[in-house]
């Protein structure tokens, strides 16, 4: 099936239709990818997928059941419609329901590359073979994904409701081992655009990781002065998503940005005054949906929302929260989207002037496994990860046994000392950062 707005509007009134009276929730999502896969210096599978997934969602009284499905004929969707009904009878009352949303109006957002549509596997044949004859040559093992694709989204509910958004992604992403196992390198890089990645430079980037971090050397765990690079500032701010920004928890004192006594800390300063958050779905660099998607705070009063800009902090000033539907009803505020699209406001310095500007401290590529230790503190634990680096007196001196941080990100927000510009990493648009004083705890073995 050829997919477009009209088809996608199409589905959704045939679906509702079939339904018949009652509450009924759509989503639809037609996606294909091509992607190369490759490990252990070659090629491992090279595939383009088509495929489509409905979601019906019906509602009662309160109660809600919702079903997927890809059979799109009228007896599969009669059958997924029949068990949403079945499902939501068996549900019991959800204290916390909200209505359905009318009619949205939902901005244009720009999120299509014709020529990422088209792409296979050809048009990614150059960057993977440059990465495999660069591994070759430099005696490192690589793996990694190069994957584009398009997806068409539609939602809409028996209320009137209808978003419909086309986009395509493209992702790179590339680990370079030593032959001894002492070394790792990593580099990744997405975009809407097939034509802004450049697979070529983060292989070199990768590769040179690989190189310069075999052989590591132990340094005692302690409170150290870091760089992080962009992929380690976003591992960090993207927990800020599950949690630390909600209002409710905020509200009910169980987070970072609880006030002691009650209520929250909007109005005060939480980080250091350099520090600007902000949502920016509109960022043609990595620009987001026309409508808010469900993330981790549960509820079903995010989904739907139309998107848009929100300034999470302001020079480390905390202006607003996370409410959805249900929170901002109770408590009398505006419900707000969820906070994706996520962009850090950086800094005039680069990552070379911020690793010259450290007497003495580590170099963090990027980090792994990271769990919440207290979210009262937002304090995390995690592991360092393909290349952690001693640095004395401006430079970069050798490399250093991966090591666990227990650490709370707002503490690196306040005991920034400088920032480079914005770039994107990991869906995010954040700046290579230098902070004081960040805890590590134990040396970790993984490479």
């Amino acid at each position: 099936m050829r997919w477009d707005q009209a088809e996608a509007k199409k589905t959704i009134e045939r679906v509702l239709a079939l339904a018949g009276p009652g509450e009924w929730e759509l989503e639809l999502s037609a996606r294909t990818s091509s992607h190369t896969r490759f490990a252990r210096n070659e090629i491992s599978t090279s595939g383009y997928v088509e495929d489509v997934d409905l979601s019906v969602t019906s509602r009662k009284e309160g109660r809600s059941g919702t079903v997927g499905t890809n059979d799109l004929s009228e007896a599969g969707l009669k059958a997924a419609i029949a068990r949403a009904a079945e499902m939501r009878d068996l549900m019991p009352i959800d204290p916390e329901a909200v209505p359905m949303l009318g009619p949205q109006s939902y901005p244009a957002l720009e999120k299509y590359d014709d020529a990422t549509a088209r792409a296979r596997a050809a048009e990614r044949a150059s960057g993977v073979k440059t990465t495999l004859g660069l591994a070759q040559h430099k005696s490192l093992t690589s793996a990694g994904f190069f994957e584009n694709s398009v997806a068409h989204r539609a939602i809409g509910n028996s209320k009137g409701n209808f978003g419909y958004h086309l986009s395509t992604d493209a992702e790179f992403s590339v680990t370079m081992r030593t032959s001894d196992g002492t070394g790792s390198g990593w580099a990744a890089g997405n975009s809407p655009r097939l034509g802004d990645l450049d697979a070529k430079s983060l292989a070199r980037r990768a590769a040179e990781k690989g190189v310069a971090s075999a052989s590591p050397r132990d340094v005692p765990p302690g409170d150290y002065t870091v760089v992080l690079e962009p992929a380690a500032v976003a591992d960090l701010l993207r927990t800020l998503q599950f949690g630390a920004l909600q209002a409710r928890t905020a509200d009910e004192g169980r987070s970072a940005f609880s006030k002691p006594g009650g209520g929250s800390r909007v109005g005060e300063k939480v980080a250091h005054e350099s520090v600007t958050l902000r949502t920016d779905p509109f960022d043609a660099r990595l620009p987001g949906t026309p409508w808010s998607v469900r993330g981790g705070f549960g509820g079903d009063g995010t989904d739907g929302l139309p998107n848009r800009r929100i300034s999470w902090i302001e020079k480390g000033v905390l202006k607003r929260l996370h409410a959805d539907r249900y929170w901002a009803g109770k408590t009398g505020v505006e419900a707000t989207p969820f906070p994706g699209s996520l962009v850090l406001e950086g800094g005039s310095e680069t990552l070379e002037s911020l690793i010259a500007g450290t007497g003495r401290g580590l170099l963090v590529t990027h980090f792994f496994y990271i769990r919440t230790v207290n979210p009262q503190t937002w304090q995390l634990t995690g592991l360092t990860r393909d290349g952690l680096f001693l640095i004395e007196k401006g430079k970069v001196v050798h490399p250093v046994t991966n090591l666990r941080f227990n650490e709370s990100p707002l503490v690196m927000l306040q005991n920034i000392e400088g920032m480079s510009a914005s770039s994107p990493a990991s869906r995010m648009l954040v700046p290579a950062i230098r902070s004081r004083e960040f805890t590590f705890t134990s040396k970790s073995d993984a490479v």
